[in-house]
């Protein structure tokens, strides 16, 4: 089974928007998600839009990224944190340039949310879950 970790900074949004969606859609995979400067909560309104779509990632906890991560995952996905995470091995990272939203509307949620869809989907395609 491949494993696939999602990395943001506050591991509050993006990332865990990342892994509600990989895990509803890659039954063949596992995801998990953490942070650089993990947060003490998942962003409120991320929670409201995944809700929007079906997905509840309202008991998902933020965790602090550690260099063991690097050993337990496959594929490491930073979304547009790659000046300030620890180094992770160049063969297993892909950086995706995806926007905090964070303070944002929700509107910006929402669209940040699709991206991040899209996104997924074309993963799950190419690492051939």
């Amino acid at each position: 089974m491949k494993k696939v970790l999602f990395v943001c900074v506050e591991n509050s949004c993006r990332s865990q928007m990342a892994k509600g969606f990989f895990t509803n859609l890659s039954p063949k995979a596992c995801a998990d998600s953490a942070g650089i400067r993990p947060a003490k909560k998942v962003d409120p309104v991320a929670v409201v839009v995944m809700q929007e779509v079906g997905i509840d990632i309202s008991c998902y906890k933020p965790k602090i990224l550690s260099p063991d991560m690097n050993k337990k995952f496959d594929y490491i996905i930073t979304m547009g944190c790659m000046d300030g995470c620890p180094l992770t091995p160049r063969e297993k990272t892909i950086n995706w340039i995806i926007e905090d939203p964070r303070g944002k509307t929700c509107d910006k949620y929402r669209e940040i949310r699709d991206n991040i869809k899209i996104h997924i989907q074309k993963l799950i395609d190419e690492i051939g879950d």
